[in-house]
């Protein structure tokens, strides 16, 4: 059980800001073992995200309360998953070779189509969590679903990534190295288990939700291969570019399900 605890807290430091004990270091192989839980960040940073659109919806408009909802799961992951996402629009947008594209992706700047890619990715996300709440306003559960199961199915996406493609780079100082090794199936049940719960319970209410599993896990099927095809692989940007672009697909699924399902 202390084991257990300490893989969890070296995935929570490693994925959000939120403190931890003094003890925990990145330690390679509980980095290794903590995959099984990042899901469940999607969890904890769903609940913070939405217990920041339900306070600020009390006193303003929906759609404020979104924007503050979508800075505070930003806060705290530190950005981390955007910044891959940025890294990655900026490396495939401007490499044509492989090592082209790592070493831009390297780079700690922000290119043109990184900041490009940014303003796009955001805009689109403030529109359609601002949408899918719209759906539920008589149920402020639901809400509280929808912002869960985005988290945690959109980390599965990205997760899902390393249990069936190779790293990419060769450089053993990568901070994402650590993850990239075999894992057993207590990670594989682990992150599956976290990442469908709460879309599970989210389609007890309204089972044509289960639906929107397809087009996310499509999306990362197309990401995975367009990795794999220019970089022979996958990065840590790429997890977090894979992370960002399926809660967005998981919105828009939920959108247009609801509407034409």
């Amino acid at each position: 059980m202390k084991k257990e605890l300490h893989i969890f807290f070296t995935c929570l430091m490693f994925y959000t800001r939120i403190p931890c004990p003094k003890n925990i270091n990145h330690d390679p192989d509980y980095l290794n073992k903590a995959t099984r839980y990042f899901p469940f960040i999607g969890w904890i940073v769903g609940s913070i995200s939405f217990l920041t659109f339900y306070l600020s919806s009390l006193f303003l408009s929906t759609e404020t309360a979104v924007l503050l909802a979508i800075i505070a799961s930003i806060l705290t992951t530190g950005a981390f998953h955007e910044d891959g996402f940025a890294d990655v629009c900026d490396g495939f947008g401007g490499g044509w070779t492989k090592e082209k594209i790592l070493l831009i992706m390297k780079d700690s700047a922000i290119g043109a189509y990184g900041a490009i890619g940014l303003v796009l990715l955001f805009l689109l996300k403030f529109k359609l969590l601002a949408e899918s709440v719209s759906l539920f306003t008589n149920n402020i559960f639901l809400i509280f679903l929808l912002f869960i199961s985005a988290h945690s199915l959109s980390r599965l996406a990205a997760i899902s990534i390393i249990f069936t493609h190779e790293y990419s780079r060769d450089d053993a100082s990568s901070k994402s190295k650590p993850i990239a090794k075999k894992h057993s199936w207590k990670e594989i049940t682990g992150s599956f288990f976290f990442g469908l719960i709460p879309l599970l319970v989210f389609s007890y209410f309204e089972y044509k939700f289960l639906l929107a599993i397809i087009p996310v896990f499509i999306m990362r099927y197309f990401l995975a291969r367009y990795f794999q095809k220019w970089i022979d692989g996958y990065t840590g940007d790429c997890l977090g570019a894979t992370q960002q672009v399926c809660e967005v697909i998981y919105y828009l699924s939920i959108l247009l399900i609801w509407r034409f399902i």
